[in-house]
Order: C-alpha cells, then sequence, then structure tokens
C-alpha cells in the first residue's frame, strides 16, 4: 500500500484538544444555498491555541430519533492503546526486531496513531511497517523471511498471538468504558429506543468487549449487533450500517450514529444517517465537517439532546 511520507508527524506530540458541550447558539453565522448553520458551544483549539477548530449544525427537515447505533472500539471504550500494548507484547515475545536495531521492536503512541488512521487494520499496519522498514529476524523464523508464505506466516503468528494477549487486558478489569456511554445507552432503553452496536472488528473481539465493558444484559438486550465478520465490505463503506437499518426495522433518517473517527464518519453518512462524534485523542484532529456535532465524551450527552439534534437537521448536501 503506498502511503504518504509519515516521517514528519512522527515527532510531533499527540493533541488532545478540550471543549464544552455543546450548546444551541441562535445567532447564525452564514448561509449556504440550502441550509443555514449555526455555531454551537465554544470552538475547540489544538494543543497550542493557535488554531480554532468551528463546530457547525446544519439545521433543516425535521428527523424522530428511533435508533442509535455505536460504534466499539473508540466510542464504547478507548482501545488504541490497548491494541498497540498487545501488539509491543507480541514483538517482545516473539523477539521481533528490525534491523539495525538490537532491541525487539516497539511502537511509541505517536506513531501508532499515524499507522492507525492512514494504514488501519492490524495485518496491513505490520505488513505495510516491515516493507519499509525491513522484514524482521525473530524467533519465529530462523532469520528474516524472504518468501510470500514465510512473510505471511510471521504476520499470522504476530497478529493472532497479539489478538489474545489483547483479550487478556481487557479480561482483566481494569478497562472501563468510556465516560456517558453506558448511561446513555439505559437512557435510550427506557424511552423506548432501539439501541445496537456496529463494528468493523471481529465478532468475537467486540463480543469480549462488549460483555465485558457493557454487560451481559446490556449486550444480550441489543436490538441489533453487527461485526466486521457480518458484511462483505468494511467501514467507510455504508453496507454494515445499511444492513442495521433493515435488521431494525428503521429508516435511515430516524437512525443516529455515534463514532469517533472520520472512516466512521464517513460509513454513516453514505448510509443516510446523521452521526455525531465522540473523539479520541489520537482522532482528535480529523475532519469531522459532515458530523452534526463534535464532543470530546458523552459524559454530558443526554437523549433529549440527541434527540433535539435529529429533529432539526439534515446532511448538508
Amino acid at each position: 500500500m503506498a502511503v504518504a511520507n509519515l516521517a514528519p508527524l512522527f515527532s510531533h506530540p499527540n493533541p488532545s484538544p478540550k471543549f464544552s458541550s455543546l450548546t444551541f447558539n441562535s445567532n447564525p453565522l452564514f448561509c449556504t444555498h440550502q441550509s443555514r448553520y449555526f455555531r454551537t458551544g465554544k470552538s475547540p483549539l489544538t494543543a497550542n491555541n493557535t488554531k480554532p477548530r468551528r463546530l457547525y449544525v446544519a439545521v433543516s427537515t425535521s428527523h424522530s430519533l428511533q435508533a442509535l447505533i455505536f460504534d466499539c472500539d473508540g466510542v464504547i471504550l478507548e482501545s488504541e492503546h490497548l491494541h498497540r500494548q498487545a501488539y509491543n507484547d507480541a514483538f517482545s515475545h516473539f523477539n521481533v526486531r528490525c534491523p539495525p536495531s538490537s532491541a525487539p521492536l516497539n511502537w511509541s503512541l505517536e506513531f501508532y496513531d499515524v499507522l492507525q488512521n492512514q494504514i488501519g487494520g492490524g495485518k496491513p499496519k505490520m505488513r505495510w511497517y516491515f516493507k519499509e522498514h525491513g522484514w524482521p529476524s525473530s524467533t519465529i523464523l530462523e532469520k528474516p523471511p524472504e518468501s510470500d508464505e514465510e512473510r505471511a506466516k510471521l504476520i499470522d503468528t504476530l497478529q493472532d498471538w497479539k489478538t489474545e494477549r489483547y483479550k487478556e487486558i481487557i479480561k482483566s478489569g481494569t478497562v472501563k468504558p468510556r465516560p456517558g456511554v453506558l448511561r446513555l445507552m439505559d437512557e435510550a432503553k427506557a424511552a423506548g429506543k432501539k439501541v445496537s452496536v456496529c463494528s468493523a472488528a471481529t465478532k468475537s473481539s467486540v463480543i469480549l468487549c462488549l460483555e465485558n465493558l457493557i454487560g451481559i444484559e446490556r449486550f444480550q438486550g441489543l436490538d441489533c449487533f453487527l461485526a466486521g465478520d457480518d458484511v462483505k465490505e468494511k467501514k467507510p463503506d455504508p453496507l454494515i450500517y445499511q444492513t442495521a437499518s433493515k435488521q431494525l426495522g428503521v429508516s435511515e433518517k430516524d437512525c443516529l450514529v455515534v463514532e469517533d473517527s472520520v472512516i466512521g464518519l464517513q460509513a454513516a453518512t453514505r448510509a443516510g444517517m446523521s452521526c455525531v462524534i465522540s473523539y479520541t485523542p489520537s482522532t482528535a484532529e480529523q475532519d469531522f465537517t459532515d458530523a452534526i456535532a463534535i464532543y470530546p465524551d458523552l459524559s454530558n450527552v443526554r437523549l433529549k439532546d440527541l434527540e433535539l439534534l435529529l429533529q432539526n437537521v439534515v446532511a448538508a448536501s
């Protein structure tokens, strides 16, 4: 996979902007040919407070919130640092060393954030890294792999061990759901709304996370649960959300998706659904122009807030 030069990005710390929960402002900032935009809340600033990011809500025809759909990784739990830990543990376990280093490979937080945001899945991350930095020696093979078969064996072995290590971390009891998620799920259920989880991760991994983080009762009470195994196309393709709409029996325009990344946002909007963002430190600087609202987390977000948003929001064309 061809990827732009990542080196300049690795030297910069990952920004973690903070800003208040969204509130409506009655003064319009500007108009387009179809929609009027209203500024919401305070503009978040980057780490050095020099580049304000404006948030807008597009107001138009009425929608009714009937289903609330959550992504898993990044929304229900902040998982990227856990995945990074599991990869580094795998590299250490198998003594994975890329020339000329004599120490086991270790991905830094900043480096992993860029890999995750620009490359994506686990096997593609490792394959890209080894192609760029040299195929490593390890205890899996006697020498660096040369054939496609040997390289596939190396990556498959590392990924399988990493997955089991990640499961151990999730089961440890030290991982907690992100603020506000459980309360918002409970509010939606109590109000008679349908609640769903749609994740691009493997089904076994998502089930493990949900059972340990939202609890068996909430998990079994989901009106729809879809994982990457259930659809042929991954996000940003809209298929997973289109499938959820059909299984829920709810029109796309009456569904509201909670995502943490631009890839998930694209999947939701391409499915014809409105989407709010609950960003993480690794996704905070992504382009969320098409989101109807942006939050640092869900701690101050209530169901009535989301209902009001969807009643008055239509995606800008």
